[in-house]
């Protein structure tokens, strides 16, 4: 394994993950809820009146975030290598499995390993092993 030390970015890391454990916690401390995108998300999808105006508010700031970001430090190059169908394919994968697992890497592994949830600990080695597994047959496997 090589590190690619042009780009790598400890302290821009350090800060996201304080500003996500940060979040996560104040969501937590001010609404009693997880800070779990699947759930925020999954919770659009059975609407219930008093619920959807802070779902929709979470998740379009989330996607307000790059759109701001962009126009404050300017475009980064982004480069995908991937084809569409295998893109919707894990996309349907990772959906599959938040539904399977009872929740996401956010919710398990940021938010309930906070809180040292024994099966937030178990989900969250299950999907880091599988991504492990994954990554290892697709680059050295099926190269």
């Amino acid at each position: 394994m090589q590190i690619d030390w042009n780009h790598f970015t400890p302290w821009g890391a350090l800060a996201g993950g304080l500003v996500l454990g940060l979040a996560a916690a104040a969501f937590v401390l001010l609404h009693g809820r997880i800070l779990g995108i699947s759930g925020i998300v999954g919770g659009l999808l059975r609407p219930r009146r008093k619920d959807m105006a802070w779902r929709v508010a979470f998740v379009l700031g989330m996607l307000a975030a790059p759109l701001i970001y962009r126009f404050a430090v300017g475009a980064s190059e982004v480069r995908i290598d991937a084809s569409w169908g295998m893109l919707v394919l894990s996309g349907l994968l990772v959906g599959l499995g938040t539904r399977y697992g009872s929740g996401c890497t956010s919710g398990h592994g940021v938010c309930g390993l906070s809180r040292l949830s024994p099966r937030s600990l178990v989900a969250t080695l299950a999907f880091m092993g599988a991504g492990f597994v994954t990554v290892y047959a697709i680059r050295h496997l099926l190269a």
